[in-house]
């Protein structure tokens, strides 16, 4: 058998043991919010150490967690070098949205069945700590000479921006690495995503009873008047068209409402965030003036009211940079062999923390375990799961490309 061969047959031998790993690190829970996520990482840093895998660890301090909306983070870092050469990291986030309702498996179950593994971060992103784990695993049984290091940078802040997680690793200088294979699904290799800017407006009126209302301002009436403008905005987005494949248009959502005290008082405040996905091509601070603007000249039709907007997250697009092509190449190569069909090179409408690597300057891909899109893996929903032959596949895809990249 040549090397690529030897690679996948350790991982044939060995997958019973990667389904179990996975099920361990999707039975500990992870919501966020609370975001409560350091002891998932001291229960993946036990099981690597299970491996021979030292996880060093790095708790981000408890006000900064704090102010972030979020209850504990300690991110990992495993290092495993083998001579001189680049450094090429492997980035899963394990911290997810709470489960919801609906499931019909156990959210922190890990429960089998018919070839899926079911539970929340069952795709995204914690089947890649196994996909990532069990193909250094196997590129290590080879016993070959090779010529760089492997990282891997298991994190706990994607929900909530990243700025927590590979951003703290980042700033902090506890890596730098040459090359990034981050989480992603098997069918495409993503190199490129859209931006997020997250505001919360604020419309202040004046409470007053609502037999009187002319003795109040309606805060509602001026959130109408403002979400309108803003709706109206969203129909122009499609008029803007990205050329990266993968990527149409940008495009507003307004995720959450409150306000108002009860049904007989004219409501004195009301609040909504929003959310505006940013294709690679527009400028970022450009996009906030706009909708700032549109905010500004919508409150100036409704007499009386005040409005407060603060940016909750500024996450700035990828694009591709110089320096990725072997590693695409390299995981285009393996994916159409092991999947025997063509694997696109394409961009995606997410945000990822991939990002803060790119803006580093760090070379980057999105591949791991899933299937073609975010809706199949029911990500987010209820009933989450991973295919299994996905993830034995994508395994023996990473194993075979860091093969390659430290020849």
């Amino acid at each position: 058998m040549n090397p690529h061969q030897q690679l996948d047959a350790w991982i044939d031998q060995h997958f019973d043991d990667e389904v179990r790993f996975l099920q361990a690190l999707v039975q500990v829970p992870t919501d966020t919010p609370p975001g409560n996520n350091a002891p998932h990482a001291l229960r993946t840093a036990e099981l690597l150490a299970g491996f021979g895998f030292e996880a060093l660890q790095f708790p981000v301090p408890e006000p900064a967690v704090r102010e972030h909306g979020m209850a504990s983070v300690t991110n990992l870092i495993v290092r495993r070098r083998y001579g001189d050469g680049p450094v090429i990291a492997l980035n899963a986030h394990g911290d997810v949205v709470p489960p919801g309702e609906g499931w019909t498996h156990h959210p922190y179950g890990g429960e089998v069945a018919d070839g899926k593994l079911y539970g929340r971060a069952a795709a995204v992103s914690k089947s890649d700590f196994a996909t990532y784990t069990f193909a250094v695993r196997a590129l290590e049984s080879l016993g070959a000479a090779l010529k760089g290091s492997v990282e891997l940078h298991f994190t706990y802040d994607e929900e909530f921006g990243g700025e927590l997680g590979p951003g703290w690793l980042l700033d902090h200088k506890h890596t730098r690495p040459d090359l990034l294979i981050a989480a992603g699904f098997s069918y495409q290799v993503i190199t490129a995503h859209n931006g997020c800017l997250q505001m919360e407006v604020t419309v202040h009126g004046q409470m007053a009873h609502a037999a009187i209302p002319e003795t109040g301002v309606d805060a509602l009436q001026g959130a109408v008047a403002i979400l309108n403008a803003l709706y109206a905005q969203n129909a122009l987005y499609r008029e803007i068209r990205s050329s990266v494949p993968g990527i149409t248009h940008p495009y507003l959502n307004v995720g959450r409402i409150e306000g108002g005290t009860n049904t007989n008082v004219v409501p004195g405040k009301v609040s909504f965030k929003l959310d505006r996905r940013m294709i690679p091509e527009e400028d970022p601070a450009q996009v906030e003036a706009s909708i700032r603007q549109v905010i500004a000249q919508a409150a100036a039709t409704q007499p009386g009211i005040r409005v407060e907007i603060k940016r909750l997250l500024l996450a700035r697009a990828l694009k591709p940079l110089a320096g990725n092509a072997a590693l695409v190449q390299a995981l285009q190569q393996h994916a159409a062999t092991v999947f025997g069909e063509p694997v696109p090179v394409s961009g995606t409408p997410l945000y990822t923390d991939v990002r803060l690597y790119g803006e580093r300057g760090i070379p980057a891909a999105i591949y791991g375990a899933g299937p073609r899109t975010v809706f199949e893996s029911n990500a987010k929903r209820a009933d989450e799961h991973i295919v299994l032959d996905d993830l034995r596949r994508a395994t023996k895809v990473i194993a075979r490309t860091l093969f390659d990249l430290l020849q």
